[in-house]
């Protein structure tokens, strides 16, 4: 006959052999949400099924870490949590290279910043315009950022809704930065950049200024940055009505001058500043709608009307390229469009005949120097589509969770 003891024996070893199953067909459960624009962190916790005595201890200890101001809209937060519920960690992206980290340990939660292992690459990337230059860089296998970035550096030359042509064709030698496990690159410098349009060949070669920052040169020397960019939107659009002395007004139905350009753009557009100044105007004003005037150097100021929504405010610098507001179409307006003008020296003129003033070229005193860089990178540029490792960070990525 078996005895208690044997029975509680065996029992304990089917017990044990019980939990050692459970263990190997549980794991860590992962969740992945983006963050939404607006929303504090400790809001976000709580949302996330946290209660608030956790939420409020993993904030106080991330706030002598990270800046939570400084978390992104759009960004992702990773949670993993044990099979059975609770919190082991959170992590966010906090730089294309660096990563915040939250972990509970037996007193706590604790923060770190933790350097990533990265890779960066030296890239060579050519393509062929089809429908437009976003998805022709997707076509190549990069990410659309790269198409941006291409865009910004000949946006005094050409206008990339309107100037590209199928057929037109695209270089680039960039560095490509990649972290093991990520599918989506970042871009660090983009050393020499071809887009051949309509058989008419623009070049861009990275050198410096005379301040010694970045700064883009034709292969001749010549300042690609011009005092003002050739459009108000990062991609411009169909230009849906002209600068005329002389036009039917849609909404007053009469004739009257259009002393601007109209941009036919779905309402929200970014639109940005063509050049750095001043904002001497931002507000609602009549037919006008929501209006931004900025004041630039050389006699030079800028109006942007029919805005959904103002982004910068009267008396605030801004930068060229800074996004000031989104398209609409607040007061007479018919349709939504953004209407863009300039004044020069106090009168308005024709944006789309102006020339606009370059800034300066290639210093001679540093033109050999410019001249050994450019030819290393035009070299680069033609070679047949490569890439070559040419760093490796040597912190190894630390896990984000472990049984």
């Amino acid at each position: 006959m078996e005895t208690n003891l044997a029975r509680s024996e065996k029992q304990a070893v089917a017990d044990s052999a019980s939990a050692a199953k459970i263990t190997a067909s549980h794991h860590d459960v992962v969740s992945i949400i983006k963050i939404p624009s607006g929303q504090n962190f400790s809001e976000l916790l709580r949302r996330s099924d946290l209660d608030n005595d956790t939420a409020n201890a993993i904030t106080q200890a991330v706030q002598p870490v990270f800046n939570l101001r400084h978390m992104r809209a759009g960004a992702k937060l990773t949670f993993v949590r044990r099979w059975d519920g609770p919190l082991k960690s959170i992590s966010y992206r906090t730089d294309w290279d660096s990563e915040l980290e939250v972990k509970r340990e037996p007193d706590g939660f604790h923060a770190t910043q933790n350097k990533l292992k990265t890779s960066t690459d030296i890239t060579v990337v050519q393509g062929t315009i089809h429908n437009s230059l976003f998805e022709s860089v997707i076509d190549t296998g990069e990410h659309p950022e790269l198409a941006v970035r291409l865009a910004e550096i000949f946006a005094f030359d050409l206008d990339f809704y309107t100037d590209p042509k199928p057929g037109d064709t695209f270089r680039l030698v960039f560095e490509k930065r990649t972290v093991p496990g990520d599918d989506t690159p970042t871009y660090g410098n983009i050393f020499a950049a071809e887009y051949i349009n309509a058989g008419h060949v623009y070049d861009a070669v990275q050198f410096h200024d005379s301040d010694g920052k970045p700064a883009y040169y034709t292969a001749d020397g010549k300042s690609l940055q011009k005092a003002f960019l050739k459009s108000p939107l990062k991609f411009a659009a169909r230009v849906s009505s002209h600068f005329s002395m002389h036009r039917f007004h849609p909404v007053m139905k009469e004739y009257r001058a259009h002393l601007g350009t109209d941009y036919a753009v779905p309402v929200g557009t970014p639109v940005q500043a063509i050049a750095s100044g001043k904002v001497t105007f931002s507000g609602f004003k009549g037919g006008n709608g929501n209006l931004i005037v900025l004041k630039h150097s050389n006699g030079y100021e800028t109006y942007y009307l029919h805005l959904s929504q103002r982004l910068v405010r009267t008396g605030q610098t801004v930068q060229q390229g800074q996004r000031v507001g989104l398209s609409g179409m607040t007061g007479l307006a018919s349709g939504p469009h953004l209407d863009f003008r300039i004044k020069q020296n106090g009168n308005f003129v024709n944006f789309e005949r102006l020339k606009l003033p370059p800034s300066e070229p290639v210093a001679k005193s540093q033109m050999a120097e410019f001249v050994e860089i450019r030819d290393k990178w035009i070299a680069r540029l033609h070679e047949a589509p490569t890439s070559t490792q040419v760093a490796s960070a040597p912190n190894p990525a630390p896990p984000v969770a472990s049984d």
